[in-house]
């Protein structure tokens, strides 16, 4: 029986994401508008994205690899509807939790316990859903100490707690994760991919998987797209796909 776009939760179509990169650097905002004024002001293209095109079925756990600055945090971006595509099209079907830049719209000046309602609110819960389920997240995140504490007096990997129990409080039906388990302490990573995988193990949710841990990914993830520079060099199984990955640095 031939799939039918109702079989896929993530469809990318030939996406490419160009961003215009001043020749030259400048100093300040003075000089920059300028330069602009006299048209003395030139840009370069750069492609973080060249071209991408792949599928995700429903339920499926797919990796994205490639080294550092090859396009894979656009790639998620681009998905979870933060940047649009400069070219291509991608289709996501359900409800997205976005494990991206943890902490990215939360209020330093807010505690902890009102960045949770404002932040609830722009991954679209209810103030009633958040209500129902605050214990649930302090809970989680482990820091029902320091609930009523400014967010500025918090460390990184606390902040990151918080995000990830409010976006993980209830279940997906895409869940993007990039990095998210490489903040925080150990126990706390093993806290976090526990319920990634219970996500996994229910067979509803769709995962698109982004780590520098190779072991990591090939535990997690049934499948993988290397991006490289923003060009797609493979789409196939993990272990295959993280092999071809790691025999470019041998």
């Amino acid at each position: 029986m031939a799939d039918t776009s109702s079989d896929y939760a993530i469809e990318v179509n030939d996406v490419s994401m160009i961003f215009n990169i001043a020749s030259e650097q400048l100093n300040n905002l003075k000089e920059y508008f300028i330069k602009i004024m006299r048209h003395e002001l030139f840009f370069k293209e750069f492609r973080a994205l060249d071209h991408v095109s792949f599928k995700v079925r429903r339920g499926e756990v797919v990796g994205l690899v490639g080294t550092n600055g090859s396009g894979k945090s656009t790639m998620l971006k681009c998905i979870a509807g933060v940047l649009e595509p400069s070219e291509g099209s991608i289709v996501v079907r359900g409800n997205i939790a976005p494990l991206i830049e943890l902490g990215a719209g939360f209020d330093a000046e807010l505690t902890a316990r009102e960045n949770i309602y404002l932040n609830g609110s722009l991954l679209g819960y209810t103030h009633e859903f958040i209500d129902e389920h605050l214990q649930e997240i302090i809970d989680f995140a482990e820091l029902q100490d320091f609930m009523d504490m400014p967010l500025k007096n918090y460390s990184s990997g606390m902040v990151a707690r918080i995000a990830f129990a409010i976006a993980t409080v209830t279940e997906p039906d895409v869940l993007i994760v990039d990095e998210t388990l490489s903040v925080g302490d150990v126990f706390f990573q093993e806290k976090c991919e526990k319920r990634i995988k219970h996500f996994i193990d229910s067979g509803k949710v769709t995962v698109l998987f982004v780590s520098h841990s190779m072991k990591q990914v090939e535990r997690i993830c049934e499948r993988a797209v290397w991006i490289e520079k923003g060009v797609q060099r493979m789409d196939g199984p993990v272990k295959e796909v993280c092999e071809a990955y790691q025999k470019q640095f041998s």
